[in-house]
Protein backbone atom coordinates (compact mmCIF):
# COMPACT_ATOMS: atom_id res chain seq x y z
CA UNK A 1 0.00 0.00 0.00
CA UNK A 2 1.44 3.38 -0.97
CA UNK A 3 2.32 5.89 1.76
CA UNK A 4 2.52 3.16 4.43
CA UNK A 5 5.93 4.45 5.53
CA UNK A 6 4.65 7.99 6.06
CA UNK A 7 1.48 6.72 7.76
CA UNK A 8 3.66 5.06 10.41
CA UNK A 9 5.74 8.23 10.72
CA UNK A 10 2.59 10.29 11.11
CA UNK A 11 1.26 8.05 13.89
CA UNK A 12 4.62 8.28 15.69
CA UNK A 13 4.68 12.08 15.42
CA UNK A 14 1.11 12.37 16.73
CA UNK A 15 2.10 10.25 19.73
CA UNK A 16 4.59 12.91 20.82
CA UNK A 17 3.00 16.15 19.58
CA UNK A 18 -0.31 17.85 20.30
CA UNK A 19 -0.72 19.01 16.71
CA UNK A 20 0.78 17.86 13.42
CA UNK A 21 0.67 19.70 10.10
CA UNK A 22 0.81 17.47 7.02
CA UNK A 23 1.58 19.57 3.95
CA UNK A 24 1.75 18.68 0.27
CA UNK A 25 0.30 19.84 -3.04
CA UNK A 26 -3.34 19.21 -3.86
CA UNK A 27 -4.32 15.64 -4.78
CA UNK A 28 -1.03 14.21 -3.57
CA UNK A 29 -2.83 11.93 -1.11
CA UNK A 30 -2.97 13.87 2.18
CA UNK A 31 -6.63 13.05 2.79
CA UNK A 32 -6.10 9.42 1.79
CA UNK A 33 -3.26 8.89 4.24
CA UNK A 34 -5.13 10.70 7.02
CA UNK A 35 -8.20 8.51 6.53
CA UNK A 36 -6.05 5.36 6.32
CA UNK A 37 -4.49 6.30 9.64
CA UNK A 38 -7.89 7.15 11.15
CA UNK A 39 -8.91 3.50 10.68
CA UNK A 40 -6.55 2.65 13.56
CA UNK A 41 -7.48 5.39 16.05
CA UNK A 42 -10.62 7.37 17.02
CA UNK A 43 -10.74 10.33 14.65
CA UNK A 44 -13.05 12.90 13.10
CA UNK A 45 -12.45 14.32 9.60
CA UNK A 46 -13.62 17.78 8.49
CA UNK A 47 -13.06 19.39 5.08
CA UNK A 48 -12.88 23.14 5.65
CA UNK A 49 -13.61 23.86 2.00
CA UNK A 50 -17.10 22.50 2.73
CA UNK A 51 -19.53 25.09 4.13
CA UNK A 52 -21.20 22.66 6.54
CA UNK A 53 -17.87 21.56 7.99
CA UNK A 54 -16.76 25.18 8.37
CA UNK A 55 -19.91 25.85 10.38
CA UNK A 56 -19.04 22.95 12.69
CA UNK A 57 -15.74 24.59 13.66
CA UNK A 58 -17.17 28.11 14.00
CA UNK A 59 -17.30 27.32 17.72
CA UNK A 60 -14.27 25.05 17.75
CA UNK A 61 -13.97 24.83 21.55
CA UNK A 62 -17.50 23.53 21.99
CA UNK A 63 -17.20 21.20 19.02
CA UNK A 64 -13.96 19.73 20.34
CA UNK A 65 -15.52 19.16 23.77
CA UNK A 66 -18.37 17.24 22.14
CA UNK A 67 -15.82 15.03 20.37
CA UNK A 68 -13.20 14.87 23.10
CA UNK A 69 -10.95 11.84 22.83
CA UNK A 70 -10.90 11.88 19.04
CA UNK A 71 -8.12 13.11 16.79
CA UNK A 72 -9.59 16.07 14.91
CA UNK A 73 -8.44 16.08 11.26
CA UNK A 74 -8.93 19.48 9.62
CA UNK A 75 -8.38 19.48 5.85
CA UNK A 76 -7.37 22.72 4.06
CA UNK A 77 -7.07 24.39 7.46
CA UNK A 78 -5.48 27.51 5.95
CA UNK A 79 -8.98 28.46 4.75
CA UNK A 80 -10.01 29.21 8.34
CA UNK A 81 -6.96 30.86 9.97
CA UNK A 82 -9.04 32.43 12.75
CA UNK A 83 -9.42 29.08 14.54
CA UNK A 84 -5.71 28.80 15.41
CA UNK A 85 -5.93 31.03 18.48
CA UNK A 86 -8.84 28.97 19.83
CA UNK A 87 -6.97 25.73 19.13
CA UNK A 88 -4.08 27.00 21.24
CA UNK A 89 -6.47 27.37 24.17
CA UNK A 90 -7.83 23.87 23.59
CA UNK A 91 -4.34 22.36 23.57
CA UNK A 92 -3.33 24.15 26.77
CA UNK A 93 -6.52 23.05 28.52
CA UNK A 94 -6.02 19.42 27.43
CA UNK A 95 -2.41 19.53 28.63
CA UNK A 96 -3.56 20.63 32.09
CA UNK A 97 -5.80 17.56 32.10
CA UNK A 98 -2.86 15.33 31.20
CA UNK A 99 -3.97 14.82 27.59
CA UNK A 100 -0.93 16.21 25.80
CA UNK A 101 -0.61 14.65 22.36
CA UNK A 102 -2.53 13.56 19.27
CA UNK A 103 -5.21 16.24 19.43
CA UNK A 104 -5.20 17.80 15.95
CA UNK A 105 -4.00 16.90 12.46
CA UNK A 106 -3.98 19.77 9.97
CA UNK A 107 -3.84 19.10 6.22
CA UNK A 108 -2.84 21.92 3.88
CA UNK A 109 -1.61 22.48 0.34
CA UNK A 110 0.10 25.86 0.69
CA UNK A 111 3.22 25.36 2.73
CA UNK A 112 4.45 28.84 3.55
CA UNK A 113 1.01 30.26 4.22
CA UNK A 114 0.06 27.36 6.45
CA UNK A 115 3.33 27.45 8.38
CA UNK A 116 3.01 31.17 9.07
CA UNK A 117 -0.59 30.95 10.22
CA UNK A 118 -0.05 27.96 12.49
CA UNK A 119 3.37 28.66 13.96
CA UNK A 120 2.54 32.17 15.17
CA UNK A 121 -0.09 30.97 17.65
CA UNK A 122 0.96 27.34 18.16
CA UNK A 123 4.71 27.66 18.71
CA UNK A 124 5.94 24.75 20.82
CA UNK A 125 2.72 22.82 20.29
CA UNK A 126 3.11 21.70 16.67
CA UNK A 127 5.16 19.43 14.40
CA UNK A 128 5.43 19.45 10.61
CA UNK A 129 5.55 16.70 8.00
CA UNK A 130 5.52 16.92 4.22
CA UNK A 131 3.84 14.30 2.04
CA UNK A 132 5.95 13.79 -1.08
CA UNK A 133 4.76 12.04 -4.24
CA UNK A 134 4.97 8.24 -4.35
CA UNK A 135 8.66 7.33 -4.48
CA UNK A 136 10.80 4.51 -5.83
CA UNK A 137 10.89 2.58 -2.55
CA UNK A 138 7.09 2.51 -2.42
CA UNK A 139 6.41 1.64 -6.04
CA UNK A 140 9.43 0.60 -8.07
CA UNK A 141 12.01 -0.92 -5.75
CA UNK A 142 12.79 -3.99 -7.88
CA UNK A 143 11.17 -3.39 -11.27
CA UNK A 144 12.67 -1.45 -14.18
CA UNK A 145 9.27 -1.18 -15.88
CA UNK A 146 7.76 0.26 -12.69
CA UNK A 147 10.66 2.71 -12.42
CA UNK A 148 10.01 3.90 -15.98
CA UNK A 149 6.29 4.25 -15.23
CA UNK A 150 6.98 6.27 -12.07
CA UNK A 151 9.43 8.56 -13.88
CA UNK A 152 7.07 9.12 -16.82
CA UNK A 153 3.82 9.60 -14.89
CA UNK A 154 5.18 11.08 -11.66
CA UNK A 155 4.15 10.26 -8.12
CA UNK A 156 0.63 11.70 -7.82
CA UNK A 157 -1.36 8.52 -7.08
CA UNK A 158 -4.17 9.03 -9.61
CA UNK A 159 -1.69 9.78 -12.37
CA UNK A 160 0.65 6.94 -11.47
CA UNK A 161 -2.09 4.31 -11.16
CA UNK A 162 -4.08 5.32 -14.25
CA UNK A 163 -5.10 2.56 -16.63
CA UNK A 164 -2.98 3.97 -19.48
CA UNK A 165 -0.35 6.58 -20.25
CA UNK A 166 -2.92 8.66 -22.11
CA UNK A 167 -5.38 8.69 -19.21
CA UNK A 168 -2.52 9.56 -16.86
CA UNK A 169 -1.54 12.48 -19.07
CA UNK A 170 -5.15 13.68 -19.18
CA UNK A 171 -5.30 13.63 -15.37
CA UNK A 172 -2.10 15.68 -15.11
CA UNK A 173 -3.28 18.24 -17.65
CA UNK A 174 -6.53 18.61 -15.69
CA UNK A 175 -4.45 19.01 -12.52
CA UNK A 176 -2.43 21.83 -14.10
CA UNK A 177 -5.58 23.52 -15.39
CA UNK A 178 -7.23 23.28 -11.97
CA UNK A 179 -4.30 24.97 -10.27
CA UNK A 180 -4.18 27.75 -12.85
CA UNK A 181 -7.91 28.44 -13.04
CA UNK A 182 -9.16 27.61 -9.53
CA UNK A 183 -6.61 26.99 -6.79
CA UNK A 184 -4.17 29.85 -7.37
CA UNK A 185 -6.91 32.50 -7.81
CA UNK A 186 -8.45 31.31 -4.52
CA UNK A 187 -5.17 32.05 -2.76
CA UNK A 188 -5.39 35.70 -3.75
CA UNK A 189 -2.73 36.39 -6.41
CA UNK A 190 -4.20 38.05 -9.48
CA UNK A 191 -2.10 36.29 -12.11
CA UNK A 192 -3.29 35.69 -15.67
CA UNK A 193 -3.65 31.92 -16.03
CA UNK A 194 -2.18 31.96 -19.54
CA UNK A 195 0.94 33.84 -18.41
CA UNK A 196 1.52 31.56 -15.43
CA UNK A 197 1.01 28.50 -17.65
CA UNK A 198 3.69 29.76 -20.04
CA UNK A 199 6.03 30.42 -17.11
CA UNK A 200 5.42 26.96 -15.63
CA UNK A 201 6.02 25.39 -19.06
CA UNK A 202 9.27 27.31 -19.50
CA UNK A 203 10.46 25.96 -16.15
CA UNK A 204 9.75 22.43 -17.40
CA UNK A 205 11.89 23.05 -20.49
CA UNK A 206 14.64 24.43 -18.22
CA UNK A 207 14.46 21.57 -15.70
CA UNK A 208 17.56 21.50 -13.51
CA UNK A 209 19.09 24.77 -14.68
CA UNK A 210 19.94 28.03 -12.97
CA UNK A 211 17.37 30.52 -14.20
CA UNK A 212 18.14 33.67 -16.12
CA UNK A 213 15.37 35.81 -14.67
CA UNK A 214 15.93 38.68 -17.08
CA UNK A 215 15.66 36.39 -20.11
CA UNK A 216 12.49 34.79 -18.76
CA UNK A 217 11.02 38.22 -18.10
CA UNK A 218 11.70 39.27 -21.69
CA UNK A 219 10.21 36.08 -23.08
CA UNK A 220 7.03 36.54 -21.04
CA UNK A 221 6.90 40.34 -21.44
CA UNK A 222 6.83 40.83 -17.67
CA UNK A 223 9.27 42.36 -15.18
CA UNK A 224 12.09 40.48 -13.50
CA UNK A 225 10.51 41.02 -10.03
CA UNK A 226 7.32 39.43 -11.40
CA UNK A 227 9.34 36.38 -12.48
CA UNK A 228 10.63 36.13 -8.91
CA UNK A 229 7.09 36.39 -7.50
CA UNK A 230 5.77 33.68 -9.86
CA UNK A 231 8.62 31.40 -8.87
CA UNK A 232 8.06 32.08 -5.17
CA UNK A 233 4.38 31.17 -5.59
CA UNK A 234 5.11 27.82 -7.25
CA UNK A 235 7.73 27.03 -4.61
CA UNK A 236 5.29 27.86 -1.81
CA UNK A 237 2.68 25.58 -3.41
CA UNK A 238 5.24 22.73 -3.32
CA UNK A 239 5.20 22.46 -7.11
CA UNK A 240 8.73 23.76 -7.79
CA UNK A 241 11.97 23.24 -5.86
CA UNK A 242 14.96 25.56 -5.55
CA UNK A 243 18.18 23.66 -4.83
CA UNK A 244 20.65 26.01 -3.19
CA UNK A 245 24.33 26.18 -4.23
CA UNK A 246 27.24 25.13 -2.06
CA UNK A 247 29.09 28.28 -1.02
CA UNK A 248 32.75 27.90 -0.17
CA UNK A 249 34.85 30.22 1.97
CA UNK A 250 37.98 29.37 0.04
CA UNK A 251 37.73 32.17 -2.52
CA UNK A 252 36.73 29.97 -5.45
CA UNK A 253 34.51 31.52 -8.11
CA UNK A 254 31.26 29.57 -7.73
CA UNK A 255 27.83 29.82 -9.28
CA UNK A 256 25.60 31.28 -6.56
CA UNK A 257 22.13 31.04 -8.09
CA UNK A 258 19.83 28.15 -7.10
CA UNK A 259 18.90 25.42 -9.55
CA UNK A 260 15.18 25.04 -10.24
CA UNK A 261 13.15 21.86 -10.76
CA UNK A 262 9.51 21.03 -11.36
CA UNK A 263 9.17 18.76 -8.34
CA UNK A 264 6.99 16.04 -9.88
CA UNK A 265 8.41 14.53 -13.08
CA UNK A 266 4.93 13.67 -14.39
CA UNK A 267 3.80 17.29 -14.12
CA UNK A 268 6.96 18.42 -15.93
CA UNK A 269 6.25 15.92 -18.72
CA UNK A 270 2.62 17.02 -19.03
CA UNK A 271 3.68 20.66 -19.36
CA UNK A 272 5.81 19.79 -22.41
CA UNK A 273 3.29 17.21 -23.71
CA UNK A 274 5.36 14.04 -23.33
CA UNK A 275 2.89 11.19 -23.85
CA UNK A 276 4.84 7.97 -23.36
CA UNK A 277 8.22 6.55 -22.34
CA UNK A 278 9.66 6.36 -25.85
CA UNK A 279 8.90 10.06 -26.34
CA UNK A 280 10.43 10.87 -22.96
CA UNK A 281 13.82 9.23 -23.51
CA UNK A 282 14.30 11.04 -26.84
CA UNK A 283 13.10 14.43 -25.60
CA UNK A 284 15.59 17.29 -24.92
CA UNK A 285 14.51 17.50 -21.27
CA UNK A 286 15.18 13.79 -20.58
CA UNK A 287 18.50 14.42 -18.82
CA UNK A 288 17.21 17.25 -16.67
CA UNK A 289 14.01 15.34 -15.95
CA UNK A 290 15.90 12.26 -14.74
CA UNK A 291 18.12 14.47 -12.57
CA UNK A 292 15.09 16.11 -10.99
CA UNK A 293 13.37 12.74 -10.53
CA UNK A 294 16.38 11.33 -8.68
CA UNK A 295 16.74 14.43 -6.50
CA UNK A 296 13.05 14.46 -5.53
CA UNK A 297 13.14 10.78 -4.60
CA UNK A 298 16.15 11.40 -2.37
CA UNK A 299 14.43 14.43 -0.83
CA UNK A 300 11.37 12.29 -0.03
CA UNK A 301 13.37 10.30 2.54
CA UNK A 302 16.00 12.88 3.51
CA UNK A 303 16.52 13.12 7.29
CA UNK A 304 16.03 16.63 8.64
CA UNK A 305 19.65 17.09 9.74
CA UNK A 306 21.10 16.44 6.25
CA UNK A 307 21.53 19.59 4.18
CA UNK A 308 21.39 19.32 0.36
CA UNK A 309 23.20 21.54 -2.16
CA UNK A 310 24.61 21.48 -5.66
CA UNK A 311 28.08 22.68 -6.69
CA UNK A 312 29.26 24.47 -9.79
CA UNK A 313 32.40 26.53 -10.27
CA UNK A 314 32.95 29.12 -12.96
CA UNK A 315 35.69 26.81 -14.27
CA UNK A 316 33.21 23.98 -14.88
CA UNK A 317 33.65 21.70 -11.87
CA UNK A 318 30.20 20.44 -10.92
CA UNK A 319 28.26 18.15 -8.56
CA UNK A 320 24.58 17.50 -9.19
CA UNK A 321 23.94 16.95 -5.48
CA UNK A 322 25.85 17.35 -2.25
CA UNK A 323 24.52 15.80 0.93
CA UNK A 324 26.12 17.40 3.97
CA UNK A 325 25.67 14.73 6.62
CA UNK A 326 27.74 16.66 9.17
CA UNK A 327 30.60 19.15 9.22
CA UNK A 328 32.98 16.28 8.62
CA UNK A 329 30.94 14.09 6.27
CA UNK A 330 29.80 15.14 2.80
CA UNK A 331 28.61 12.97 -0.08
CA UNK A 332 29.27 13.98 -3.68
CA UNK A 333 26.60 12.67 -6.07
CA UNK A 334 26.53 12.66 -9.87
CA UNK A 335 23.28 11.73 -11.64
CA UNK A 336 23.40 9.90 -14.98
CA UNK A 337 20.58 8.43 -17.05
CA UNK A 338 22.98 6.11 -18.88
CA UNK A 339 23.13 2.43 -17.93
CA UNK A 340 26.91 2.66 -18.34
CA UNK A 341 27.80 5.82 -16.41
CA UNK A 342 31.08 7.65 -16.91
CA UNK A 343 32.52 10.34 -14.65
CA UNK A 344 34.25 13.46 -15.96
CA UNK A 345 37.17 15.37 -14.53
CA UNK A 346 34.88 18.13 -13.26
CA UNK A 347 33.21 15.75 -10.82
CA UNK A 348 36.50 14.76 -9.21
CA UNK A 349 37.68 18.37 -8.95
CA UNK A 350 34.41 19.40 -7.30
CA UNK A 351 34.43 16.41 -4.95
CA UNK A 352 37.97 17.31 -3.90
CA UNK A 353 36.91 20.95 -3.40
CA UNK A 354 34.22 20.02 -0.88
CA UNK A 355 36.38 17.28 0.66
CA UNK A 356 33.78 14.61 -0.08
CA UNK A 357 33.92 11.54 2.17
CA UNK A 358 31.83 9.44 -0.26
CA UNK A 359 31.42 9.66 -4.02
CA UNK A 360 28.48 8.19 -5.94
CA UNK A 361 26.98 8.18 -9.39
CA UNK A 362 23.26 7.38 -9.38
CA UNK A 363 22.38 5.75 -12.69
CA UNK A 364 19.44 3.99 -14.33
CA UNK A 365 20.64 0.42 -13.71
CA UNK A 366 20.18 -1.94 -10.75
CA UNK A 367 23.73 -3.11 -9.92
CA UNK A 368 26.34 -1.51 -7.68
CA UNK A 369 29.93 -1.35 -8.90
CA UNK A 370 33.04 0.80 -8.82
CA UNK A 371 33.73 3.20 -11.69
CA UNK A 372 37.21 4.00 -10.35
CA UNK A 373 38.84 6.67 -8.20
CA UNK A 374 36.65 5.91 -5.21
CA UNK A 375 33.33 6.42 -7.05
CA UNK A 376 30.53 3.86 -6.74
CA UNK A 377 27.78 3.50 -9.35
CA UNK A 378 24.55 2.83 -7.52
CA UNK A 379 20.84 2.49 -8.29
CA UNK A 380 18.38 5.12 -7.08
CA UNK A 381 16.79 2.58 -4.73
CA UNK A 382 20.11 1.71 -3.09
CA UNK A 383 21.08 5.38 -2.89
CA UNK A 384 17.88 6.11 -1.00
CA UNK A 385 18.53 3.20 1.33
CA UNK A 386 22.04 4.50 2.06
CA UNK A 387 20.64 7.94 2.88
CA UNK A 388 17.98 6.47 5.18
CA UNK A 389 20.71 4.79 7.24
CA UNK A 390 21.86 8.26 8.25
CA UNK A 391 18.44 9.14 9.73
Amino acid sequence: MIFRRLENQLLTTLSRSATVVLTGPRQIGKTTIALQMAEHIPALYLDLEDEQDRQKVAEIKAFQQQNRGKLMILDEVQRVPEIFASIRGIIDKERRSGNRNGLFLFLGSASLELLKQSSESLAGRISYLELHPVDVLEFAADSTDALHQLWLRGGFPESLLSTSDSSSLSWRKDFIRSYLERDIPQLGPRIPAETLNRFWTMLAHLQGTTLNHSQLARNLDISSPTVHSYLDLLVDLLLVRRLQPWISNEGKRLVKSPKVYIRDSGIAHALVNIVDYSTLVSHPIAGGSWEGFVIENIFSILPHHIRPYYYRSQAGAELDLILEISNREKWAIEIKRSSVPTIGKGFHIAADDIKATRRYVVYAGQDTFSVGKGVMAISLREMMEEVMKEG
